[in-house]
């Protein structure tokens, strides 16, 4: 993240940005805007991952890593935590690699201090690396100046950067520091770096470091260099930041504070995110040339300024935990820290993002909302479960009915895919995987687009027929970008509704018919929702749409079986702080359960269908933050209940049942570390099943023990 630097632009240019004929958008949110480009090279040949490739994965990883790619310094502390957090203090070694040198306009300055002097954008990169040192320190649960190894990292290329180590036990952190100038020779910003051949920058060397020789790059080696960390450590998680984020209406309502152009983010916070998916793509294709498999990881992609446009998802204990890392990130010119540059970036420090109205601090966003495993049941009765592995849709078995094993993923290809998929089972049993494919990342001039792509069996349990393309409901690439994950469902007259958030954060739908074709993409209308759709079909097979609104939950359904999905609005959902689950409860009742804005405990929203009558009961025992997933469960001789999902404070995976709102809640503890956002299903045998991804790559199942099975 950086706060210093800001890019003026006018409000109309800003508001052009949601235009559909807007040509400016495209260049506010991705490019380099208009300016004439000169004469370069040609670009180099793409190496990408082949969709249609399905080699197998290597073996299981033996060692888990997690490497993050960030921006700035901080971009971690703020829009990645809780999640790196909770992963570091499970023993699982982290690499953070930071592309720009963070320097800004070279002012560390904050009331108190000494009048300004003159910038010095050197020795406040170096402050920003020692605030960085500080944090991880904390981190790794050692005093804030502990000190660390620091050395020089050749990557190749003529590229030289500099890591810092540090060590405590089986908690170990690497940092490192590409420093690219945020602006270097001839105004080339990352933006332009992404978008054109001829483009060049220079990494700035800061105070006191080790490595000495600024090195220069072009697109292609920041993605080799990017695409080498990979292939040196390793990593089963990768976090990266939105590649492709939200339009934004910049208005009285709305500064624009910090964001480009007409999005919701920072100018260097997307092509880090585009750099990174690119690299991703291209390890993964060099590795399955090169060893004849790919590799395996898992990724899960983060907003950034986007946190400051919705309602806090945040409770304040999870947000004191952030507080707790980014106020040492942050430091004071008062510490002794042993850096002579600074002591951390100070206008980060002490209670300031507390008090920031812009709340960057109060939320952590998923870029791409679904669970990370898309769990179901197979003919055999063995549970089965969806996923991403290595950028490509992967189907875990489990060994037989209810033994908790899992066994080598499956290679399904169409890569490169968004993190996470949606699996439902038409009325004829086939089974249809949708997932968000990357289906052009190239940059330098040429197209970058996304398409909604569709996996279908060819018969009940049968294998799968090839990759089919459903396109986009946007007609642009650059809005088509702005597209969110596909939620569907399947109906008894044999149709799949499909459903994704478009780029005006209404919600598109397209429909496959009984006889297996696919009508058009028709826009549904409604309000302004965030991405991640929550789908259910009622007792009386209705489609439900639910979608987290700024001040309610939105509402999507038919008047009768078969009938189009249109909006329609209930009203008594108050306003929602995260994405809402839902599922059938006693009765014929919807019960949907979210959180309100930064509180800890959910409530259970109970509505019959044609009904204005809303029911509500809250789960006081079951404190904690993120999405929440639900599911219906039969009892024998009793009403269906509805089972809860989610994190607790601390991260760990929690289970409840919402009909006993005040019952302690079931806990997964342990080595079951959750990376992303968990599924929940009914295996063949009744019995209620979390399945998610552990940071070593690997599926986890738990079948926690219910009273009344």
């Amino acid at each position: 993240m950086n706060i210093t630097q800001r890019m003026v632009i006018s409000r109309r240019t800003a508001l052009a940005g949601i235009a559909a004929t807007s040509l400016a958008a495209a260049a506010g949110c991705s490019g380099g805007g208009s300016r004439p480009k000169k004469p370069g090279p040609s670009p180099s040949h793409l190496r990408a991952v082949d969709p249609h490739a399905t080699q197998p994965f290597d073996n299981a990883a033996k060692d888990s890593l997690l490497l993050q790619v960030m921006a700035h310094p901080d971009d971690d502390l703020y829009f990645m935590n809780p999640d790196a957090e909770h992963i570091v203090r499970a023993g699982v070694p982290v690499v953070s690699v930071y592309v720009t040198a963070g320097e800004a306009v070279g002012q560390n300055w904050i009331e108190g201090m000494p009048p300004k002097g003159k910038p010095d954008k050197a020795a406040y990169s170096s402050a920003r690396h020692q605030g960085l040192r500080q944090a991880y320190a904390e981190m790794l649960g050692l005093d804030r100046f502990t000190p660390w190894k620091k050395s020089v990292l050749d990557l190749g290329g003529g590229i030289k950067a500099e890591t810092n180590e540090l060590a405590d036990g089986n908690r170990r952190a690497q940092l490192i520091f590409l420093n690219i100038a945020m602006l270097s020779a001839d105004e080339m910003r990352l933006p332009l770096l992404w978008e054109r051949p001829e483009g060049e920058m220079q990494s700035l060397v800061a105070t006191g470091s080790p490595c000495t020789t600024s090195s220069t790059y072009h697109h292609d080696t920041l993605v080799d260099t990017l695409a080498g960390i990979m292939d040196r450590f390793k990593p089963t998680v990768i976090h990266t930041m939105d590649p492709d984020p939200d339009y934004q209406v910049h208005d009285a309502t709305h500064p624009k504070d910090n964001d480009y152009g007409a999005c919701s983010d920072h100018r260097d916070h997307t092509p880090t995110a585009l750099f990174t998916w690119k690299a991703m793509s291209q390890w993964v294709a060099d590795r399955s040339k090169r060893d004849g498999h790919p590799p395996r990881f898992v990724t899960t992609s983060f907003r950034g300024y986007y946190n400051q446009r919705w309602p806090h998802n945040l409770p304040p204990e999870v947000v004191e935990q952030k507080h707790r890392l980014v106020e040492a990130y942050g430091g004071d010119p008062s510490w002794d820290c042993g850096n002579p540059a600074g002591c951390g970036d100070y206008g980060q420090g002490g209670d300031r993002p507390m008090k920031n109205r812009k709340g960057w601090i109060r939320s952590t966003h998923y870029r791409y909302k679904g669970a990370t495993m898309a769990p179901g049941t197979d003919k055999a009765g063995r549970l089965e479960a969806f996923g991403v592995l290595g950028t490509q849709a992967v189907r875990w078995v489990e060994s037989s009915p209810g033994s908790g094993r899992w066994g080598e993923p499956q290679n399904l290809g169409g890569g490169p895919l968004a993190p996470a998929l949606t699996a439902v089972r038409d009325s004829a049993g086939r089974r249809l995987l949708f997932a968000l494919r990357f289906s052009a990342l190239a940059g330098l001039g040429r197209p970058d687009t996304r398409e909604i792509m569709v996996l279908e069996e060819s018969s009940p349990g049968g294998p799968f027929k090839d990759w089919q393309g459903l396109g986009n409901p946007e007609h642009r690439p650059d809005r088509g970008r702005r597209v969110g994950m596909p939620a569907a469902v399947a109906t008894p007259d044999g149709r799949v509704h499909l459903f994704v958030r478009n780029a005006g954060k209404g919600v598109s739908s397209r429909v496959r018919e009984s006889d297996g074709t696919w009508g058009k993409w028709q826009s549904l209308r409604g309000q302004e929702i965030q991405d991640g759709l929550t789908v259910l079909l009622d007792h009386d097979k209705r489609v439900h749409v639910f979608g987290e609104g700024r001040d309610t939950v939105h509402h999507w359904t038919q008047d009768e079986p078969g009938k189009p999905v249109r909006h329609q609005p209930l009203k008594g959902l108050p306003q929602p702080g995260g994405l809402p689950g839902a599922a059938l409860g006693p009765d014929g009742a919807v019960a949907v359960v979210y959180r309100a804005p930064a509180a800890v405990n959910p409530v259970v929203y109970g509505f019959t269908p044609g009904s204005e009558d809303v029911r509500t009961t809250e789960l006081t025992d079951f404190a904690g933050y993120g999405p929440l997933a639900a599911l219906t469960r039969p009892v024998r001789g009793e009403p269906d209940t509805v089972m809860v999902l989610g994190r607790a404070v601390n991260g760990e995976m929690q289970l409840t049942d919402a009909q006993a709102p005040d019952a302690e809640p079931l806990r997964l503890s342990g080595p079951l570390v959750p990376v992303g956002t968990s599924g929940l299903a009914m295996d063949a045998g009744h019995q209620v099943c979390v399945v998610g991804m552990s940071p070593d790559a690997t599926p986890w199942i738990w079948r926690p023990e219910l009273p009344h099975a």
